[in-house]
């Protein structure tokens, strides 16, 4: 697996978009708060890295990753953003809730994206323990939220241009 070897979150080889003029919705789940509070705080980071101001970031707490969809939802229907990033942690367990749960945050994310010509962004693990978990949190691979948020401000400068 290629992850088992590199940090998915580096960036070097690609020019990240100035964030300074976009407005970012965060949509960030409770549950499983060690993960997710991990991952806002590498979304934040990143966006502030790339000049994002601290002021155009709203972070939107949900209780679960199912909701994501819906705080995407209220955050376009309510304000302007630029882009939503959606983040959350889905852990395979003993029954098929896993399946259930990441399949429709998958699809909602995209049709939440696609309903109001914005980029909202899958920022969701769904890993299969939560070691994985850690390990895409900041941990040796990176941290998805990081990741997400440069998704973000790469697809809002692509929109701004078109």
């Amino acid at each position: 697996m290629a992850s088992s070897i590199k940090n998915l979150s580096d960036f070097s080889h690609i020019q990240v978009a100035d964030a300074s003029s976009f407005k970012f919705a965060i949509v960030v789940a409770q549950w499983n708060a060690e993960i997710t509070g991990a991952l806002l705080n590498g979304a934040i980071s990143g966006l502030e890295k790339h000049g994002a101001k601290e002021s155009n970031i709203e972070v939107i707490e949900v209780p679960g990753s199912f909701e994501l969809t819906s705080g995407a939802d209220l955050a376009l229907r309510n304000q302007s953003f630029d882009a939503v990033i959606c983040l959350g942690c889905v852990i395979q367990g003993e029954t098929r809730h896993f399946d259930f749960i990441c399949h429709a945050v998958a699809n909602g994310v995209s049709n939440v994206g696609l309903k109001y010509n914005k980029p909202v962004i899958f920022g969701v693990l769904t890993t299969d323990n939560l070691q994985q978990a850690l390990d895409r949190a900041g941990g040796k691979h990176g941290n998805k939220g990081e990741e997400a948020a440069i998704t973000a401000i790469q697809m809002a400068a692509i929109a701004k241009k078109i």
